[in-house]
């Protein structure tokens, strides 16, 4: 599968933690580093670049295990990601970014302004919430939403599963409320790649990882980078209950609920995210 085009992006390879990651770019200023989750890789900003490229730079990286990154074997921890993160700033020569993230993308973009906070500006994460703490009970009451996981972290199943281009195509679809977002040429562009055996394991591995290491696993350190939060109100896998409390231990959080979105926010509502980008950024 070819990297997809769109105007104005370019594409190189950069080399970190001894990985070869894909990073897409467009624009010119300050730079805003951008990253996918799963099941998906740099075009899940496809409408968002044009939006946002005639006022930063914008950096798109494509994770470990997904789009045209490295797929090494191991245990696909979010730290693991965070770090990746960091590590591909450091190869790029980039101090101090602005940072929006989606899904585990978002995910692990929380550890990594954790760990470095200096090192980001402002954070927008979009549909997931911050990385542990305890559970309160109306928490605990929708853990049916993540039986898919299980499906997807098993041994067998799991890779035949993510294989399956039909599979990953209706799990992007099913999460939408705004379905037009996608054509079958972009729904295409997400399972042909995720069907490549090696990013198949990527993902069985970034699931049972999570559910058997991480889940219960508390994030410690007070927030202190500047962060908006956005889910869609129609998310079907991150209901709102999951964002209670998530300004506690942290200097600026913001939370929005974005009405008729599902789980795709940055392609279910494009214009709004490079809206709310540009205010938490401070984008001219």
């Amino acid at each position: 599968m070819e990297v997809p085009e769109l105007d104005g992006v370019t594409h190189r390879e950069v080399i970190a933690r001894g990985l070869r990651f894909h990073v897409a770019e467009a624009g010119a200023g300050d730079p805003v580093v951008l990253v996918h989750g799963w099941p998906q890789h740099w075009w899940t900003w496809r409408h968002v670049v044009a939006l946002l490229a005639p006022h930063a730079r914008l950096v798109m990286i494509d994770l470990r295990g997904f789009g045209w990154t490295d797929a090494p074997p191991g245990a696909y921890d979010k730290q693991t990601l965070a770090d990746d993160l960091l590590a591909v700033l450091d190869a790029l020569a980039l101090e101090r970014v602005c940072l929006m993230g989606h899904d585990w993308g978002a995910w692990s973009g929380f550890l990594a302004c954790l760990a470095e906070p200096d090192r980001f500006a402002a954070f927008v994460a979009l549909g997931s919430p911050r990385p542990g703490g305890r559970p309160g009970a109306r928490q605990l009451l929708e853990v049916w939403r993540f039986g898919y996981q299980v499906a997807i972290a098993s041994p067998v199943l799991g890779r035949r599963l993510v294989a399956d281009r039909r599979f990953v195509e209706r799990v992007i679809v099913a999460g939408a409320v705004q379905r037009q977002a996608w054509t079958p040429d972009d729904l295409r562009a997400f399972s042909a790649v995720l069907a490549e055996p090696g990013r198949a394991r990527a993902s069985v591995g970034l699931y049972r990882t999570f559910l058997t290491r991480e889940v219960a696993r508390t994030a410690h350190g007070r927030l202190r980078v500047p962060t908006r939060i956005m889910l869609g109100a129609s998310d079907p896998a991150i209901p709102a209950v999951l964002l209670d409390g998530a300004d506690d231990d942290a200097d600026d959080v913001r939370v929005e609920i974005v009405p008729e979105c599902g789980h795709f926010v940055p392609e279910e509502h494009p214009a709004l995210v490079a809206q709310r980008a540009r205010e938490t950024f401070g984008l001219r």
